[in-house]
């Protein structure tokens, strides 16, 4: 007699984001946290904070309701210098009110950071409790779509329009029939975190947040990517984003440079070489030469 196979439980559920356990040297970044509208006032140091908070606190407690987790203040304050600064990024948290897209097409707006304690930030075993808005919770708990990040690369940008690019193609490099997608020009600027008063002519997004991120990502990533507009008439309208994954090659020269220092990252990127002057020494010129 042929016993019946075991019943299958939820077969036809997508594996949920928060099942999933990150390999060390990674978080894994629910989408509904990355493809968001409202988050262009966050500094770099915010939104790395940010990250390291949703790191923290990643697994199934992320998807009950009232589920507080507490960290070290000594291990925030990587990124700000001083207790203030990281003040302040926590403050910016709590403030931002973002726009998250539902699956059903409809909207929700969500503080990033819920309430939260600090204690003496001055004493050596200060920590942080702190939680997730209430309303956030439900969307992470059903969460099946996630961007992969590196920690060594989200911590090694030097501008938050790179990080923010960073994330959004980490979530869409592992598609396996998608290498490129068309933003509408002001979606884009959402996307990068770029405020609606600054960069408004197109030749200074690109100078300013649009080049600066690609040639980050370039340089520093397990992926590549290209942007090229898309013109109505003599206007830009959309963006068109190009993303691969790099070669073997190219991967080793990624690591390369995350293990070089952030100075002179921007000339080794451009290819420009610094060379060093030997200059004479007052030490090196006779008494006699002073004298004259």
């Amino acid at each position: 007699m042929v016993e019946n196979p075991p019943e299958r439980k939820d077969s036809d559920r997508p594996l949920r984001t928060l099942e999933l356990t990150p390999v060390p040297g990674e978080m894994l970044k629910p989408a509904e946290l990355i493809d968001i509208d409202g988050a262009t006032g966050l500094t770099l140091a915010a939104r790395r904070l940010y990250n390291q908070l949703i790191g923290h606190a990643f697994g199934p407690d992320m998807g009950k309701e009232g589920q507080e987790w507490t960290i070290r203040v000594s291990e925030l304050r990587g990124t700000h210098k001083g207790n203030e600064r990281l003040e302040d990024s926590i403050l910016a948290l709590m403030k931002t009110i973002v726009t998250v897209r539902l699956p059903n097409g409809a909207t929700r707006r969500v503080a990033l950071l819920g309430g939260n304690d600090m204690g003496d930030p001055d004493r050596a075993h200060g920590t942080l409790t702190y939680s997730f808005d209430k309303r956030l919770v439900p969307l992470l708990r059903e969460s099946s779509v996630f961007g992969k990040l590196e920690l060594a690369v989200m911590h090694a940008f030097t501008t938050k329009y790179g990080l923010a690019l960073y994330e959004a193609l980490a979530r869409r490099v592992r598609l396996k029939s998608k290498f490129f997608e068309d933003f509408e020009l002001e979606a884009f600027r959402e996307l990068l975190g770029v405020p609606a008063d600054k960069l408004s002519t197109f030749s200074n997004l690109k100078l300013r947040a649009i080049t600066p991120a690609v040639d980050e990502i370039n340089a520093i990533s397990s992926f590549g990517c290209k942007i090229e507009p898309q013109k109505s008439g003599r206007k830009v309208t959309h963006i068109r984003v190009y993303w691969w994954r790099k070669d073997i090659g190219g991967l080793k020269d990624a690591y390369a440079e995350l293990q070089r220092p952030k100075v002179g990252r921007k000339a080794r990127i451009a290819g420009e070489i610094e060379q060093i002057v030997d200059m004479p020494s007052l030490f090196d010129v006779e008494p006699r030469n002073l004298e004259r």
